[in-house]
């Protein structure tokens, strides 16, 4: 019988030879080097990189929060004068207010009378607040924007705790004529798209200028003329009407 070519295996002929025993096959596992473990195939160990800066101590953060807080500790407290004038800018910076209406604000901020008193007096005397100035800012500009005859004008100025006589003086840049004038151009404009009896267009633009403040006699002259120059049916119901004896019922003082 031919001899064998090979030792025959329990599952067959072996396809590879066997390998050779390495070098440190042969050594101790107490004599291999660090990092050698051949249960993982004689892979290194993976040694934690440093941080460029060094390694960090475990209480770095920790330190980071406390210096942070510590910082925001030793920030000085504001004090009442600086709240009531960063108060009293944060409204300026809406609109200009009175020396009425920004006290009534640091009231409720619950601002001490002293502190208000001396923020306050501080801005009358750079002018930061000036209520002349704003009363006549104020007439000057809801009198030809809005139409607002005097009398309207004086009650918005008093609800914003203007002087009596500084209001005053602001509304004598506003006479007579420049009532008349402007009632009939709130009429003319209200004329073009009013529709109904001339009698019910008489009363609702009577109406709309007293609500503006235009004393009767004011308002009634005002859409007495303008129907007159509207159409004939207006003209005819205008020249009926009494204007005199109209404003003297409606308002005796006028």
């Amino acid at each position: 019988m031919p001899a064998r070519r090979g030792a025959r295996s329990g599952r067959g002929w072996d396809p590879l030879p066997p390998r050779p025993a390495r070098a440190h096959d042969e050594q101790p596992l107490d004599e291999l080097p660090a990092g050698d473990d051949p249960e993982r195939g004689n892979v290194p160990t993976r040694r934690r990189r440093d941080s460029p800066g060094g390694t960090p101590s475990p209480d770095d953060g920790a330190g980071r929060r406390g210096r942070a807080a510590g910082g925001a500790a030793a920030q000085p407290a504001q004090s009442e004068s600086d709240r009531a004038r960063e108060i009293c800018l944060r409204q300026l910076a809406v609109r200009p207010r009175t020396r009425a209406e920004l006290a009534k604000v640091l009231v409720r901020k619950e601002i001490s009378e002293e502190v208000i008193a001396e923020v306050l007096d501080r801005y009358d005397e750079v002018g930061i607040i000036d209520d002349a100035a704003f009363a006549r800012a104020w007439v000057a500009s809801r009198h030809h924007g809005r139409g607002l005859a005097r009398r309207a004008l004086a009650n918005e100025l008093r609800q914003r705790g203007v002087d009596a006589e500084v209001a005053g003086e602001a509304l004598e840049t506003v006479d007579d004529d420049d009532e008349a004038a402007t009632a009939r151009a709130l009429v003319d404009r209200k004329l073009r798209t009013a529709s109904g009896a001339p009698d019910a267009v008489f009363r609702r633009l009577v109406g709309m200028l007293a609500r503006k403040g235009y004393p009767a006699g004011v308002a009634i002259r005002a859409v007495k003329d303008a129907l007159a120059a509207r159409d004939a049916e207006a003209a005819e119901f205008a020249d009926q009407l009494d204007a005199d004896a109209l404003a003297s019922d409606i308002d005796p003082t006028s």
